[in-house]
């Protein structure tokens, strides 16, 4: 049970309620949604709002507009799509703030939905600018925050809100603190964490603060590169952060009984997935050549070490799985995680996350995170400011 208020604690009826969701999706060329996992994932607090006759408006970002209005990152699309989903009429606004806005907001009656343009179309949103957040505040007597994916940005809409109104937490919010909290906090053991992605240095507080709860951390993807130039072995033209190498060393030399790294490793002669490639050990990688993902006998390894674990944490690709020749040891990760009986499976947003989906085995591990920069903070056992502004208990 998370500390904070959520919206089970706030009597909503006939109150106008200020919903930040995470409606950051994938838009193509023709500004169609190519994946609405994010829409989804905020159904259940949209629709108990809408249920308990809230006035309701939804609030989000979409894309990188930097603080200027760009119409093809409007969340038109995302406004039609829930419409769909909710099988009612979203009214959709020109901007999310000002007269017309706050026009709108006063104008809603209980169950209906209006959702703000793009947050960031005003770059006093990520600067977190008092007067705007008082003015998002202002059209609305209660806050929410269901965006897990944006929790770790104090931003006007994520923290800067919550100083204005009664500020709670929504149903995904409560449930990704929920799973991730309890994962670190009280894991069943074995613990296994799995780290990959391409930098160390993203995931340095993250190792330092796993060293002390997990039993077992495998380590892949790019960071591996660094961990192994660490040990003094040559790794050819792979990427390693030459300004890590001094952490890394010291990782290895305080964790050592604990992490766990590769052994052998698919080789390219160049970044490409049409490139030559072959396998070879760790100790063997030629001048020229650079590793893109982990071999077939430390995916065996890595297979074992995961029997038997009751808890598991995956954050970041074993290899550079957008280019398929070098995509096996991440989906052999998500198989083993997937065939895992009896264990709590979490996968820690982002690439893992569109990894575990491209496999089609999203509904066979327990959860799989929204946000992928939140879940590192949280792993790492930093507070979110979007988390430490809402009401406790």
């Amino acid at each position: 049970m998370i500390p904070k208020k959520t919206v089970r604690d706030v009597d909503v009826h006939n109150k106008r309620v200020l919903d930040r969701v995470d409606f950051n999706v994938p838009l193509d060329e023709q500004l169609q949604i190519t994946d609405d996992k994010r829409i989804r994932e905020s159904l259940p607090t949209i629709k108990y709002l809408i249920g308990q006759g809230a006035r309701l408006i939804l609030a989000s970002h979409l894309g990188r507009p930097k603080g200027k209005v760009n119409k093809g990152m409007s969340l038109k699309p995302a406004a039609d799509r829930l419409a769909e989903l909710l099988a009612q009429p979203v009214k959709m606004a020109s901007d999310c703030v000002g007269p017309e806005v706050e026009q709108m907001a006063k104008g809603l009656k209980a169950g209906e939905v209006l959702l703000l343009e793009n947050l960031r179309f005003h770059p006093e949103e990520e600067e977190n600018n008092p007067e705007f957040a008082r003015q998002l505040a202002s059209l609305a007597d209660i806050y929410v925050n269901d965006a897990f994916g944006s929790a770790h940005r104090a931003h006007a809409s994520t923290e800067g809100v919550a100083h204005y109104l009664p500020a709670v937490a929504g149903f995904l919010m409560e449930k990704e603190l929920n799973i991730l909290g309890n994962a670190l906090n009280n894991p069943q053991h074995p613990f296994i964490a799995i780290l990959g992605g391409a930098k160390i240095s993203d995931k340095i507080g993250v190792i330092r603060n796993l060293l002390n709860k997990a039993d077992t951390i495998l380590i892949g993807g790019g960071m591996a590169n660094t961990f192994l130039k660490a040990k003094g072995l040559e790794i050819g033209d792979s990427l390693v952060e030459a300004e890590a190498l001094p952490t890394a060393q010291e990782l290895l030399s305080s964790g050592s009984h604990k992490l766990v790294l590769p052994f052998d490793v698919v080789i390219a002669d160049a970044f490409d997935a049409k490139a030559q490639n072959h396998v070879v050990q760790v100790s063997q990688v030629p001048p020229g050549w650079r590793i893109l993902d982990i071999g077939p006998a430390t995916i065996d390894l890595f297979r074992e070490k995961l029997k038997g674990a009751r808890t598991v944490v995956w954050n970041g690709p074993m290899g550079v799985f957008e280019f398929p020749p070098f995509a096996k040891g991440t989906n052999a990760i998500a198989h083993a995680l997937a065939d895992l009986q009896n264990a709590t499976t979490i996968i820690g947003g982002g690439d893992s996350a569109a990894a575990i989906e491209q496999a089609g085995l999203a509904d066979k591990v327990t959860h799989v995170s929204t946000g992928g920069g939140a879940s590192l903070e949280f792993l790492e056992g930093l507070e979110l400011p979007g988390v430490i502004t809402l009401n406790d208990r």
